[in-house]
């Protein structure tokens, strides 16, 4: 097994208040191309930083070789770093732009004096070794013969592949490079992609690269790291991460999913869409799980021949295949395949074992630290809510006094007692008007389940979430109120004395 080069243990990292890394923890293998994966905000690019020595990390270690690096400055740190925007200095040309740390740097040269005593002396490179070098590292980025060219008059992807030269020709051993492709168009994006997956080869080095293009991610990667909200969520293969995704999140966000909620009601056989089907996940009988079907999975076939039966609704065709999305029952399932249908048509789906894969649910329900008010309700998620106290105290019920009053007539001020507070999914609504509901928040993540939608809504000062299902399609960072019915809240005492 290669050694480890790089080594991140239970890495957190805040700014001012703002919790952005949450106890990471992962390893790089020494030559490896691993790939930090996930949507804007992820997190992604402060871990990149943080190895760079650009961001020091709150808690936790980096390991650079098995030496704690945590707190030295990016200059003490053998790693280069190739940024979106290529910070190339326009007013010198390529030569001078690849040469310009070079330039900077002093090496160490051994010499002997006339006594055959060896010292050292701390010297800048001489002329000929910086142009060996430079002349290297443009042959590295196929760029013979740019030297004299002027940094404006070259392409996206040539000051790209210029930027590039720049880190490498430091022979680090380790380059990092934070969305390199983003500037360029899709053409150029893809044929670069296949260029540094070679300059990888070539040089034999650890790649460390971020992105938020899947795409990019499954091409070039040897490992991926998904993150999401600064906890890695899955690291992995591209092969198995697209294949055995850890939980909704990540199977939703790496290539096109069909997302369900199912049950297990036999040995390695599970319920969904209404249908019973064979499957290769072991899970215990009448365990909830979340099925994932990828579109390529799904075979379309005459209906009476298929397991599920429906009607497509729309036909796209995107190139290299057609997306059809087919409506069975309730529910919407998109198809992918190399063969086309009509709208209207009636057809049949099948699916293998081994295109069903399971995973043990996310969210089950919405869980929060509360405390009751004086007005028995009940303060959680940065808002307040109407509730039911007397399911803290069974036979119970409030007086004149709003004071609780148990089975055996004791009488209770709830003010300030601690609770745990529980709400179902579907037991959570949203609106649009912001004084509807007991809290407001942002919608951060939407998955569509088949015959749903599942919703993330974070508060703004806690940033505590709501997860819940709902039939109504919303947009990302609609800002919504949160509205729970009173008897919808189930509430336990959080210590066995409250307050009396």
């Amino acid at each position: 097994m290669a050694e480890k080069i790089i080594e991140l243990k239970n890495v957190t990292k805040y700014f001012d208040d703002n919790l952005v890394i949450d106890n990471v923890s992962f390893y790089v293998k020494k030559g490896e191309f691993i790939t930090f994966l996930g949507p804007s905000g992820c997190g992604k690019t402060t871990t990149l930083r943080m190895i760079a020595g650009f961001d020091l990390p709150t808690s936790g270690q980096i390991l650079l070789g098995g030496k704690d690096v945590s707190q030295l400055p990016p200059n003490k740190r053998p790693v280069n770093t190739v940024f979106q925007r290529y910070a190339l200095f326009p007013h010198l040309n390529v030569f001078e732009n690849i040469a310009f740390g070079l330039r900077c740097k002093k090496v160490v040269n051994t010499y002997e004096n006339d006594k055959g005593e060896k010292y050292t002396r701390r010297e800048k490179l001489s002329k000929k070794e910086i142009s060996d070098k430079v002349k290297k590292a443009l042959e590295i980025v196929d760029l013979e013969g740019f030297e004299k060219r002027s940094i404006s008059t070259l392409s996206g992807g040539q000051q790209q592949r210029v930027a590039i030269a720049r880190a490498i020709v430091n022979e680090p051993e380790i380059l990092l490079l934070d969305e390199p492709l983003g500037a360029l168009d899709l053409k150029m994006r893809k044929e670069m992609q296949i260029e540094l997956k070679e300059i990888h080869r070539r040089l034999g080095i650890t790649f460390i690269y971020v992105t938020h293009d899947q795409e990019e991610a499954l091409t070039m990667s040897d490992t991926i790291v998904v993150m999401a909200d600064g906890v890695v969520q899955q690291i992995g293969t591209p092969k198995g991460i697209y294949d055995e995704p850890a939980n909704t999140f990540v199977a939703d966000f790496i290539g096109e999913s069909n997302i369900f909620s199912g049950k297990v009601v036999g040995d390695k056989q599970v319920k969904f869409c209404g249908k019973t089907f064979a499957c290769l996940d072991d899970f215990g009988v009448n365990e909830i799980v979340d099925v994932v079907v990828r579109p390529e999975d799904l075979k379309m076939c005459a209906p009476e021949e298929g397991v599920l039966k429906g009607e497509v609704l729309s036909v796209v065709f995107k190139g290299i295949h057609y997306e059809i999305t087919v409506k069975v029952g309730k529910y919407e399932i998109v198809v992918q395949s190399t063969e086309s249908r009509e709208i209207g048509d009636k057809i049949g789906l099948t699916v293998a074992p081994d295109g069903i894969h399971l995973m043990k649910p996310r969210y089950t329900s919405n869980i929060f630290d509360g405390v009751i008010t004086k007005h028995n309700t009940v303060e959680f998620a940065d808002g307040e809510f109407e509730c039911d106290v007397t399911q803290l105290y069974p036979g119970s019920h409030i007086d004149d006094e709003e004071y609780l009053i148990t089975a055996s007539g004791e009488k209770i001020d709830l003010t300030g007692v601690e609770v745990k507070v529980e709400v179902g999914l579907s037991d959570v609504t949203i609106s649009d008007d912001a004084e509807a509901g007991g809290t407001t928040g942002h919608i951060i993540s939407i998955i569509y389940k088949g015959d749903h939608y599942r919703l993330i809504v974070r508060t703004e000062e806690e940033e505590e979430d709501f997860v819940l299902s709902t039939d109504d399609l919303w947009n990302e960072n609609d800002y919504v109120s949160v509205i729970i019915p009173k008897d919808k809240i189930k509430l336990t005492l959080k210590n066995a004395e409250a307050k009396k």
